[in-house]
């Protein structure tokens, strides 16, 4: 009876984590394409809902990556579970109530880490898909967004040139406002590929774990709850953190948009079928950066990006820490 009332703590944790994921994250796909005005904010949200569950159906490697790959599955408990969630959730409130994009994939990995850690110390913990996954994107998916969004807006930028000298800016600017739609569904398909998959991980982990499903397989009706929730998330409360990618980082223009969201998408798609839990949020922030490097470093505001770096560098010590100190605190109650 205790196994299925923690299974029942973990959903529902889980699903809390979805939607603060949905309120820090999700914003990602449309904080751009709402900048500059190529959709309305609400147009955008069920652009973004739509493709975000389309995504999330297509692929689970990044759900086998956090449910099996953090911990030793013959160690991972059920209390671990619920305590590193409980963590990463902790962790994502804080920064999202401060408008702070972060990583919440890896406050997932923090917090099922640090509650690793203190369960049974280091011996229990996966290091080999630790680095070669997780560590691994948390380097190369800032450089592939900034690298693809600075290498996709020197491309725009020579055909413009090229093939449209004479063309008004408010035409161009029109034609890019319309291709922004289509990037950025690819971004939010990118990002169901990948970030709507860190809940559906901890849920059927859980589910397996506490004996209700025999293998590790996601369940429909996962994918559909996680998804749901994520929405849920942005509507509600991820409008801070849109504003922080969208209009604090660098003045947006159509063009710039296109490219970062196309160059985020392409590197987030490429992680997900490695099964990388990669930060969508970091990724969009650098492609967005890298969108203007090289055409105006006045343009990029850096109090903002020193903050994106800050957040990028402790969340996964600072969520360990909660994680572990959790599963600490669960254990003298019990």
């Amino acid at each position: 009876m205790l196994a299925l009332w923690l299974v029942i703590l973990i959903i529902f944790l889980a699903l809390v984590f979805d939607f603060l994921n949905g309120a820090n994250d999700r914003a990602n796909a449309i904080a751009t394409v709402t900048a500059t005005k190529a959709l309305t904010p609400v147009k955008a949200l069920i652009l973004a809902s739509v493709f975000n569950l389309a995504g999330a159906c297509v692929s689970t490697r990044v759900a086998e990556t956090i449910g099996k790959g953090i911990i030793l599955p013959d160690d991972i408990t059920l209390v671990i579970i619920a305590a590193g969630v409980f963590g990463a959730v902790v962790w994502v409130f804080i920064c999202t109530s401060f408008g702070i994009p972060i990583s919440v994939s890896h406050s997932l990995v923090g917090g099922l880490l640090g509650a690793g850690i203190a369960a049974g110390g280091f011996g229990i913990i996966n290091w080999e898909i630790l680095n070669n996954k997780v560590f691994l994107a948390i380097v190369l998916g800032p450089f592939a967004g900034f690298i693809v969004g600075a290498l996709l807006f020197s491309i725009i930028s020579w055909l413009l040139y090229l093939f449209f000298q004479d063309t008004p800016a408010t035409e161009t600017e029109g034609i890019f406002k319309k291709l922004q739609i289509i990037s950025a569904s690819f971004m939010a398909y990118s990002h169901g590929m990948n970030d709507t998959q860190n809940a559906m991980g901890v849920i059927t982990i859980a589910l397996l774990a506490g004996g209700i499903i025999p293998v590790f397989d996601v369940p429909l009706w996962v994918k559909l709850s996680c998804g749901l929730m994520m929405a849920l998330g942005t509507f509600v409360f991820g409008w801070r953190v849109m504003k922080t990618l969208g209009w604090r980082l660098t003045k947006l223009e159509p063009k710039h948009g296109f490219a970062a969201e196309t160059g985020a998408g392409l590197a987030v798609v490429g992680a997900s079928l490695t099964g990388m839990p990669v930060s969508t949020t970091h990724v969009i922030g650098s492609a967005v950066i890298g969108g203007t490097f090289f055409q105006s470093l006045r343009r990029i505001r850096w109090s903002e990006v020193e903050k994106m770096v800050i957040a990028w560098v402790i969340t996964i010590p600072l969520a360990a820490l909660i994680g572990g100190a959790v599963y600490r605190l669960v254990l003298l109650g019990l």
